[in-house]
C-alpha cells in the first residue's frame, strides 16, 4: 500500500482527511497542527520541558473522545426529540497497574485508563439517562479506542 501523500506543493494544508503535525522549533515540543483550515498549537507543560503554549497530546486525545461523546449524544437526542439542553464530558488519562483493573484482559504491567463523567442537563427521565449513557460507548472515537488499530509508518523523501 502507498504512502498517502500530504499536499507536497503547500505545506500550510492538509488534504482532506489528512492531519499535519510539524515542529515549530520554538521550545522542545512545540508542534503546529494543521486540519484542513484549522491551526492548533500542541505542547507539553514548563515542568517537563516545554512552553505550555497548547494541550499535550493526551489532552488533544482526551479532547478528541470528549468531543465524539458530546456530538454523538446530541445527534441522538434530537433525532429522538429528548428533552437534553445540554452535555458535558469531562475525561482524565492515568496509567494504572493491571492488577487494579477487574474488567480488564490484561493481568500484568502498566494499562491506560481513561475517566470519562458525562453531566447531562435537562428534564430526562431515568431511561432516557441510562440510553444516552449507552450511546456514550457508541461514539466513532470511543469504538476506535477500544478497537484494535492498525498504524503503519513510513519515511515520505524530503522534498
Amino acid at each position: 500500500m502507498a504512502a498517502e501523500r500530504t499536499n507536497p506543493g503547500n505545506t500550510d494544508a492538509a488534504v482532506p482527511g489528512t492531519v499535519i503535525v510539524r515542529e515549530t522549533r520554538r521550545g522542545t515540543f512545540q508542534q503546529d497542527i494543521i486540519s484542513g483550515r484549522h491551526h492548533l498549537i500542541a505542547d507539553e507543560p514548563v515542568n517537563v520541558g516545554g512552553l505550555d503554549s497548547g494541550p499535550g497530546p493526551y489532552d488533544l486525545l482526551l479532547a478528541a473522545l470528549g468531543a465524539c461523546t458530546s456530538m454523538t449524544l446530541r445527534l441522538y437526542a434530537d433525532r429522538k426529540k429528548l428533552p437534553l439542553t445540554r452535555v458535558q464530558v469531562r475525561l482524565r488519562h492515568a496509567r494504572i497497574y493491571a492488577t487494579d483493573c477487574a474488567e480488564c484482559e490484561t493481568r500484568e504491567g502498566m494499562i491506560d485508563r481513561i475517566e470519562r463523567v458525562i453531566a447531562l442537563e435537562g428534564e430526562l427521565d431515568a431511561e432516557q439517562r441510562a440510553r444516552l449513557m449507552e450511546i456514550a460507548d457508541k461514539c466513532p472515537v470511543h469504538r476506535t479506542l477500544k478497537s484494535e488499530v492498525d498504524i503503519r509508518t513510513v519515511e515520505e523523501p524530503a522534498v
